[in-house]
């Protein structure tokens, strides 16, 4: 672009932003990525859990600097009756230090050309004459910034998104972890704990190892009761969590989990990413596979589009179009999963886990599971030879979803 700092600006150096700026600057643009924050990867906001898929689209091999632990199924929990096994067989996920693993991202980014920028706050957006002019307090100083395209890579309540006009994303679930002392029954598993006891969402205990796990929820619901009361109340009341819970806890995170993305997802010089643009599977709320997929069709794109100088809405619009090609029938299916869960009661969540807890669903679980693409194993189910094991209610939740 002509008189412009930067061809391409990212904002957000978490592993979406990271990835959109390496692939901005792998194809030919200047690009500075900025981040709010004093340091790459703090504060941490995620579970850590991982998919190999996720980790594989962020272009890394699972490494010792940021693998804690490694999953190759889970046990979900209703509130009353016997636990779901669902056993992939092979390693599905990592658990991950995710403050190494953004600062792993980050450097690769800086590998390919890509300048950073700490403590940097975007205040201001404003598109003039084919410039973008973002405004930014870096280290408590103004300074106005021209670039060709801004890609919004900040997270769950962008800034940038709404300076562009753009909006905000549909939903966001209020979340909560801790790290605490827990012995997990089995570190090849997670646990995910279904029902009212994490109104509209789940709980979940990720083990780091044998002796220390990530004990959280999300919740999607009415009630005036805040995330961290219905953790305490699951810490106590759930007698499996409570009989393996040793009390206290290392760390504490609280966090908003994004889902259903965006209207439009471009303007005017500007594209939006990741948890600020929505892509985030509502199902299990995790963002890093979907958002570093689109991060790298919006680093290409920007790139292109400065470097032909043309960043309108209209050049621009083909991001958004690729990249709800690639993903945007899967969070569809995955929303109204969403949906139809986080409105049944105690005794159908019950029934639901119930009618999936036999060999031949479990056998096709395991085959066909996928936490990236949930929608392959619902269909899978729906097989006639499946039809005589499943109850009304997985019927009725078959029709909502798909």
């Amino acid at each position: 672009m002509k008189n412009t700092n930067y061809d391409v600006i990212v904002v957000g150096a978490g592993p979406v932003g990271s990835t959109a700026a390496r692939y901005a600057a792998i194809n030919g643009a200047s690009v500075l990525m900025v981040e709010d924050h004093a340091s790459v990867g703090s504060p941490v906001g995620c579970t850590g859990l991982l998919s190999t898929r996720a980790v594989a689209e962020c272009d890394v091999r699972p490494s010792d600097r940021f693998v804690l632990n490694s999953v190759r199924g889970a046990f979900v929990h209703p509130m009353n009756g016997e636990s779901l096994p669902i056993d992939g067989k092979e390693k599905k996920a990592y658990v991950v230090s995710r403050k190494n693993f953004d600062r792993t991202l980050a450097s690769m980014a800086l590998e390919s050309g890509v300048e950073l920028k700490l403590n940097t706050r975007a205040t201001d957006l404003k598109y003039v004459n084919g410039v973008q002019k973002l405004s930014v307090i870096e280290n408590g100083q103004h300074r106005e910034i021209k670039t060709g395209v801004v890609i919004g890579a900040d997270g769950v309540r962008s800034r940038i998104a709404r300076m562009a006009g753009l909006g905000s994303v549909k939903k966001i679930l209020p979340g909560v972890q801790i790290e605490a002392p827990y012995n997990s029954p089995d570190t090849d598993f997670v646990e995910l704990f279904v029902g009212s006891q994490a109104p509209g969402f789940f709980g979940w205990a990720v083990p780091v190892d044998d002796k220390i796990s990530r004990i959280g929820l999300a919740i999607d619901s009415n009630t005036d009761e805040s995330v961290l009361t219905c953790l305490d109340r699951m810490l106590k009341n759930n007698p499996h969590i409570a009989s393996r819970h040793r009390g206290g806890h290392l760390d504490l995170v609280t966090g908003g989990i994004p889902i259903g993305p965006l209207e439009k997802t471009y303007a005017e010089g500007t594209l939006i990413v990741g948890d600020a643009a929505g892509q985030v599977k509502p199902t299990s709320g995790g963002g890093v596979y979907t958002g570093a997929a689109c991060a790298k069709i919006a680093g290409e794109l920007a790139a292109k589009a400065a470097l032909e100088d043309d960043n309108s809405a209209q050049r621009l619009s083909e991001y958004d179009r690729r990249w709800r090609e690639k993903l945007g029938r899967e969070l569809a299916i995955g929303m109204n999963i969403h949906n139809f869960i986080a409105g049944l009661e105690d005794e159908k969540m019950d029934e639901l886990i119930a009618s999936m807890n036999k060999e031949s669903i479990l056998e096709t679980i395991t085959e066909y599971g996928d936490m990236d693409h949930p929608s392959i194993v619902v269909k899978k189910l729906l097989r006639p030879s499946n039809s005589r094991h499943l109850l009304g209610v997985f019927s009725a939740f078959a029709k909502a979803v798909l």
